[in-house]
């Protein structure tokens, strides 16, 4: 297998730009068909090239990103736009927001009505998005 510091696997490649915690992850997600590039699912050992496009299924939103080079290790968070750029649209942004927002305001079974620092708390909480 030849190296071209042009490409690196594609699990290493997002465990590299932070989109996942370990490597380990990354590759589960290849495997579960999580990750796209141009449409199709990848295994985890395809290289990513500069340019391709890759969408990561993590949670409710799916991101979307250029890459566009590959780090030899990985980055800070402060250098990840170096090697991608980040295409997700803005409506996947705000389902993200929406469920951070629901699981707040959900109350467990039996709690009661919010108190009055909960209803204050809760819209702090919605005036802030």
């Amino acid at each position: 297998m030849s190296f071209s510091p042009d490409s690196l696997r594609i699990d290493k490649w997002l465990w590299c730009v932070r989109q996942f915690k370990t490597r380990a992850l990354a590759t589960a997600a290849c495997r579960a068909g999580s990750v796209l590039a141009h449409g199709e699912p990848v295994k985890p050992a395809r290289e990513a090239r500069p340019g391709d496009i890759i969408c990561v299924r993590a949670g409710l939103i799916t991101r979307t990103l250029q890459v566009l080079a590959s780090p030899a290790s990985r980055v800070s968070a402060k250098l990840v736009p170096e090697y991608c750029t980040d295409l997700t649209p803005p409506e996947e942004i705000e389902k993200l927001r929406d469920q951070r927002v629901q699981q707040f305001l959900a109350r467990e079974r039996g709690l009661g009505r919010p108190t009055k620092r909960d209803r204050r708390a809760i819209d702090r909480m919605r005036d802030g998005f």
